[in-house]
């Protein structure tokens, strides 16, 4: 499973969970962790004015008191999920489909080749289209805002 976190610069952090691994709020914590230290290290500017701000859906392990309890502590402000709009946050509407239908038809050996072959292609994204991906987010939001929340389809 992969985990990334992003900008609209590009990616912020990204991570593989261990085989088997399930997303329990103490695992996501220590990913939160790394987060925070890589916002700090690769975004030094936004860092140092405050004004990053994360953004990830409702999953139960996401919103438990621990993880609101390590963001409140970090000052780590936090962008709240639509209920019901599962596909608002842009690594599942934009980046995991993009990553997906870059890697389809390919074989591969070894979960490292996996993570070897996807880390590459992450890599490789040039910063013009993560600025898009943010610029359909923000029209994303405004349609949920339009509909005050209902279920819509399409773009």
């Amino acid at each position: 499973m992969l985990t990334v976190f992003l900008s609209s610069r590009g990616v912020v952090r990204h991570e593989y969970a261990p085989q088997g691994q399930t997303v329990t709020r103490e695992y996501y914590e220590g990913v939160i962790c790394h987060l925070h230290n890589a916002v700090r290290r690769k975004r030094p500017d936004l860092w140092a004015a405050k004004i990053w701000q994360l953004h990830h859906d409702n999953a139960p392990a996401y919103s438990s008191h621990l993880i609101q309890g390590f963001l409140a502590k970090h000052n780590i402000p936090l962008i709240f999920q639509a209920p019901y709009s599962p596909d608002m946050a842009p690594c599942d509407f934009w980046l995991f489909p993009k990553l997906k239908m870059l890697l389809k038809g390919t074989r591969f050996e070894s979960r490292e080749d996996i993570m070897r072959n996807a880390t590459a292609l992450l890599n490789m994204i040039p910063q013009e289209a993560f600025q898009k991906c943010f610029q359909q987010w923000q029209d994303r939001w405004k349609k949920c805002v339009l509909y005050q929340g209902d279920y819509f389809e399409g773009d």
